[in-house]
């Protein structure tokens, strides 16, 4: 077992990182009693994860389940399985299933113990770390949730072998913003390696993962429930929740894409960050596949952006970096 991190959420409440194959940890993490697992339909296709666990709901993943609909199914299910507050709850599939699974556990009973396993890239070094959980309210994104931290994040490498290209891309989109945040060594390791060296080397695997999460655990564990620091974990996500509003064309890791390098070139047009450095981040954003820019106009972006729930009073509150490896957080009133 590779510890990434302990993330010590609260006096109390203590998320364990860990990277290894599912079928030799997950029974190590598990406590004792009754376990009920929800995984996403994709995943149980591809892996057979119901031969782990015994009790398990598969669910339709997508973005577009990520709703109280979903929820609403998964506690009747729970009714009708006798699912008590002693349960033990575990949730395997990206990052739209383990904030649907936290929102879950917070909320059965009053709250219920649980743990993750995630499946994407994407999900294992963002959404299923830091105890964020919520599900989207008509077209507007995670609307509606809880701060709940899973007991465990177990990383799995193998579920990169099974990832279609497009979902690895989308978790290097939230790599790269981890390090634009606060880690210049991570950027320069993602420009200096091959693109395909997360899937083809385990060591490399764990090594940028962890230095990923630790990004982001460093933070949360100075300000677990978002009243400052950890407002800078949404770089990039102002352009990109917009996005996702407007168009159906880019997944989640494509928008936040999209939205580093809008947000480092706003930075650059307010003289906040050097030209240079808004350059590299739009060539490593471009090296991994994504896209750097929308057809989006800014009017229609702002106007989206007004929904966002950083706004107060036509004042958009958005992190911009100041040079790789920092940032902060700035009021701004138009594009």
């Amino acid at each position: 077992m590779f510890t990434h991190y302990e993330l010590h959420f609260s006096s109390d409440r203590t998320t364990k990182i860990v990277s290894g194959p599912i079928a030799d940890l997950l029974p190590q993490l598990l406590p004792s009693g009754r376990v009920f697992a929800i995984v996403d339909a994709e995943v149980e296709a591809l892996h057979n994860i119901s031969q782990l666990i015994p009790e398990t709901l598969i669910i339709p993943g997508g973005e577009e389940n990520k709703n109280m609909q979903l929820v609403d199914m998964i506690w009747q299910e729970m009714v009708d399985s006798k699912v008590d507050r002693e349960t033990f709850l575990v949730g395997i599939g990206g990052g739209v299933l383990t904030d649907l699974v936290g929102f879950v556990a917070s909320t059965w009973m009053r709250g219920v113990r649980f743990g993750l396993v995630p499946t994407t890239l994407l999900a294992q070094i963002d959404a299923a770390i830091g105890g964020k959980c919520a599900v989207n309210l008509g077209g507007y994104k995670n609307m509606v949730g809880t701060f709940a931290p899973a007991e465990f994040v177990l990383c799995d490498h193998t579920f990169l072998k099974t990832l279609p290209e497009r979902e690895m891309r989308a978790g290097v989109a939230e790599m790269i913003k981890a390090a634009v945040i606060g880690d210049v060594e991570l950027f320069e390791r993602l420009e200096q390696l091959p693109a395909d060296a997360l899937v083809n080397d385990r060591g490399v695997f764990d090594e940028l993962v962890a230095r990923s999460v630790r990004v982001k655990c460093d933070i949360v564990q100075r300000d677990p429930y978002e009243k400052g620091e950890r407002k800078l974990l949404n770089l990039g996500h102002t352009f990109a929740h917009a996005i996702e509003s407007l168009t159906e064309q880019y997944s989640h890791g494509e928008a936040v894409a999209i939205g580093l390098v809008r947000a480092s070139q706003m930075a650059v047009k307010m003289g906040l960050m050097a030209a240079e450095q808004a350059e590299r981040i739009a060539k490593l954003v471009a090296k991994y596949g994504l896209p750097i820019s929308s057809p989006i106009d800014d009017e229609q972006m702002w106007e989206a952006m007004s929904h966002d729930k950083k706004v107060a009073d036509g004042v958009v509150r958005m992190i911009l970096p100041t040079t790789i490896g920092k940032c902060n957080i700035y009021s701004i009133t138009e594009l």
